[in-house]
């Protein structure tokens, strides 16, 4: 049996997608900085990444199902190739990402915009804007990245400790789903369903790490920025930092992809 399926293929593709949205979320307090809408541009920023969270919610039954599809013969090799793959195409979306992101500051400043004369609804702004015309504007706001974006960006303005954090968040949510589901052909037959369900532990520590370490330190910083307490420098360091970190997690990933799963395994015996 081939490796690369056309199942493999368009799982791959989903989760590209999902996480160079994932990834570009991130400029979205630059732009709101840019328009002076910092509030509206958390919104905007909450949306995407409850889209990109659902988003991993749908491709854990997808990935499941490529296990049925597994021939018998070495059967936990095959699989975890094929995990693997889906793994280097989530550090793929994330340099996409990276390279849409001076694109993206601009496509957001005018969402952000657009969607506080919307008054917040994201349908409003989606329908305003689903017309030729928007489309225009989207192509003026392409901008091919280069060095200048860098400029003025040091060791000193980089915050070491939130690039490791966000290393560890970002490989754990990479491997979260994808650990749980290989664990569970590591159990017997009876503890099959509990490694399943324990993605929720992997990636729910990932999630206390981003909620009380990460995230409210980016809105202080653009809140600073924003009242000229600090330099708007240190917001774009913040976000080199975030979507940097992201990308040296997803490669992290690869290492941490089957102890993970061990890890799971374990504890779904131990339960």
């Amino acid at each position: 049996m081939e490796l690369i399926t056309s199942k493999l293929i368009i799982i791959s593709l989903f989760i590209m997608v999902i996480t160079m949205v994932e990834t570009l979320a991130y400029s979205t307090r630059i732009s709101g900085t840019r328009v002076k809408l910092i509030a509206t541009a958390i919104s905007l920023f909450s949306t995407l990444v409850i889209v990109s969270r659902f988003s991993t919610m749908i491709q854990q039954p997808l990935t499941a199902k490529l296990i049925a599809e597994a021939p018998d013969l070495n059967k936990l090799h095959f699989i975890e190739e094929q995990y693997r793959i889906l793994i280097g195409v989530t550090t793929i979306g994330v340099l996409l990402g990276i390279l849409l992101f001076p694109t993206f500051i601009n496509i957001f400043s005018k969402a952000i915009v657009q969607l506080s004369k919307q008054r917040g609804s994201m349908v409003g702004l989606f329908l305003s804007q689903f017309n030729i015309k928007g489309f225009k504007k989207i192509i003026k706001c392409i901008r091919v990245p280069n060095r200048s974006y860098l400029k003025g960006i040091t060791y000193k303005t980089i915050p070491k400790r939130l690039f490791v954090t966000n290393i560890i968040v970002s490989a754990v949510f990479t491997i979260g789903v994808l650990s749980s589901i290989y664990a569970s052909m590591l159990v017997p037959e009876d503890y099959a369903q509990a490694a399943l369900m324990s993605s929720g532990i992997i990636n729910g520590i990932a999630t206390i790490l981003l909620t009380l370490f990460i995230d409210p330190k980016a809105s202080v910083l653009a809140d600073r920025v924003m009242k000229k307490e600090c330099d708007y420098i240190y917001l774009k360091s913040y976000s080199l930092t975030m979507v940097s970190s992201k990308l040296v997690g997803t490669i992290l990933a690869q290492l941490l992809f089957i102890p993970a799963a061990y890890y799971v395994a374990w504890f779904a015996s131990w339960i």
